[in-house]
């Protein structure tokens, strides 16, 4: 009622003034410099007016979700990790008897979409622990002080909450830390180094009580950039690193996310995991989602093995686009394409998945390969394999065409990647040396000599291969589409001398 006789009074006096002829410009000066400070001030203690009292009310307070660590496909080794922290916060009598000192803190690292967020949302539920979360933009603000006071907030609410629900441990979990957590540069102070001063501060447990104990679970995929004095024993005990998928636990994955999708019997899980190698857990439920949405477009009532084929193209290489190419590059494409083919499937029989003529993104075409397992090290051999499959392309285009195009720029920086590994690590005439005191001529001879003899070979390999071009290309110009099955039929048929590549 207040606000609405101030509303009404304060018109009439400005009228009253401005009829007896009184300068009211001053008095309106003066009113707006009142009014910015009193803003000012407010948002310096809390963002806006609202923000205390809605803090006050368990803003970050998460409730607890039905998430369970089973539910999280893969990542073992990471999830024991993270349980025995956790385990820390129940059994308190046990490490007591062993003198452990309790954890204060749990970095998750690694890759986008790889299930760091997931993983804190199955501690929320296995564990009998109040839960607050927060994003790390949540604390940025222009004005200073904001972020630390909201670091101060979360705290206290995280204390609040536990002694309310009467737990005796308390979870805050902190995604994207990297954004306060950056390392502290210079002599400059900046807004965020008061927020990362707030944290440390807070996780050495200075201005909190050891009940309820307090656990600070943190997420980033890009922890160099972290400081140094956040990653220290004391405050982040434990760094877990949340990894890519592995072939097993990409299947783990799959089975998780297509339980409640109808497969057909052509449908092999573990097909799609050989095929979605280096994909993440956040991928591969993009993978089974797409493949549900391809078999609803062709209102099919399962999800067919062609389904999961088009989401891991979509996926992999983005959705089909408008471009129209002409007859010329259409075969020039083909051909290209089919090059890098039979060379991965002389080299690596079995690899070749799908070859396709439909532009996605930026490719006019490409090879799906299917690794037949996961590698992690590489021998020159493989290397060198590799570097013939990526070369395949451009010489095809050669044999054919006469010469090279633009198509081939990827395929090369891929080839010369995997040439200056062969030579840094020690693979090449050079032997063992110290990249630094090589001379850039030496390097780049050698790079040159290798990239030459494996183009060779690449050259003989393809050129006994006529028969196979002829047929797939037609086939390719036709449906655009040649699966891998197909493909290696047609390279049996070709009566060859078998030759050492």
């Amino acid at each position: 009622m207040s606000k609405e006789i101030l509303l009404g009074i304060v018109p009439g006096i400005i009228i009253f003034l401005l009829f007896l002829g009184v300068n009211i410009m001053p008095f309106v000066v003066f009113a707006a410099v009142i009014v910015a400070l009193y803003f000012l001030v407010a948002r310096q203690q809390g963002g806006n007016l609202g923000i205390s009292a809605k803090r006050k009310t368990g803003k970050h307070a998460v409730p607890v979700t039905n998430i369970q660590f089973a539910d999280i496909g893969g990542q073992e080794r990471a999830k024991n990790e993270l349980k025995e922290a956790l385990d820390f916060l129940i059994l308190k009598d046990k490490i007591k008897q062993y003198g452990i000192r309790p954890l204060k803190g749990v970095l998750l690292t690694g890759p986008p979409g790889t299930g760091k967020t997931l993983m804190a949302k199955a501690a929320a539920n296995y564990t009998n622990s109040a839960f607050v979360a927060a994003s790390g933009a949540q604390f940025v603000e222009m004005y200073v002080g904001v972020g630390a006071q909201r670091i101060r907030e979360i705290f206290k609410e995280a204390k609040t909450l536990a002694e309310k629900n009467g737990q005796e441990s308390a979870i805050v979990f902190i995604d994207e830390i990297d954004v306060i957590g950056g390392k502290r540069e210079g002599q400059q102070q900046r807004e965020y180094d008061q927020t990362l001063n707030q944290l440390l501060t807070e996780m050495d447990g200075i201005s909190t009580s050891e009940n309820p104990r307090i656990l600070v679970i943190a997420a980033t995929n890009r922890k160099d950039m972290l400081d140094s004095a956040l990653l220290r024993p004391g405050r982040f005990d434990r760094h877990i690193v949340v990894d890519l998928p592995d072939l097993k636990a990409r299947e783990q994955v799959l089975t998780i996310h297509t339980a409640n999708k109808p497969l057909a019997s052509d449908v092999s899980l573990e097909r799609v995991a050989q095929e979605t190698f280096g994909f993440s857990g956040a991928q591969l439920e993009s993978v089974a989602n797409e493949a549900a949405i391809y078999a609803m477009r062709e209102s099919k009532d399962k999800i067919e093995a062609k389904h999961f084929s088009y989401a891991v193209d979509k996926v992999m290489m983005g959705e089909k686009v408008d471009r129209e190419a002409n007859e010329e590059e259409k075969r020039r494409v083909a051909l290209h394409e089919l090059g890098h083919a039979i060379v991965s499937e002389r080299v690596r029989p079995g690899s070749v998945a799908q070859v396709t003529l439909t532009p996605r993104g930026k490719a006019l075409g490409y090879v799906r390969q299917n690794p037949m397992e996961d590698r992690y090290l590489y021998t020159k051999d493989a290397l060198e394999k590799q570097i013939m499959v990526c070369l395949g392309g451009a010489v095809a285009e050669e044999i054919y065409f006469g010469g090279r195009s633009t198509g081939s720029k990827n395929d090369f920086e891929q080839a010369l990647g995997m040439v200056q590994e062969i030579v840094q690590s020690g693979m090449s005439r050079l032997g063992i040396v110290n990249m630094e005191y090589v001379s850039k001529t030496e390097i780049h001879q050698e790079v040159h000599q290798l990239l030459e003899d494996l183009l060779q070979r690449t050259r003989d390999l393809l050129k006994r291969h006529d028969e196979v071009f002829r047929g797939s290309e037609q086939i390719l110009l036709e449906r655009e589409v040649l699966n891998g099955d197909e493909f290696r039929k047609m390279l049996d048929n070709v009566k060859m001398a078998e030759v050492a590549v």
